[in-house]
């Protein structure tokens, strides 16, 4: 259900885990940072200082994908 790659992108960074969640996800990839973001959003909890940093380390941590999407 997931991929680990473990080659460094062209920017010298790590690729993110690929999780496809078919059924959830249904357009396009999502990070998990944004997932969150999300989540927190609808609850009505107002972002912090340190919620995008936050957001963009779980997003180039963790990518959730729909089933059959081109690079999975």
């Amino acid at each position: 259900m997931s991929e680990h790659v473990e080659t460094p992108s062209e920017e010298g960074r790590r690729n993110p885990h690929k999780v496809r969640l078919p059924g959830f996800i249904n357009d396009e990839e999502i990070g998990l940072g944004d997932v969150v973001r999300r989540a927190t959003s609808a609850v009505g909890i107002k972002p912090c200082g340190g919620c995008t940093e936050r957001a963009r380390r779980l997003n180039d941590w963790m990518v959730f994908s729909p089933q059959g999407s081109a690079d999975s």
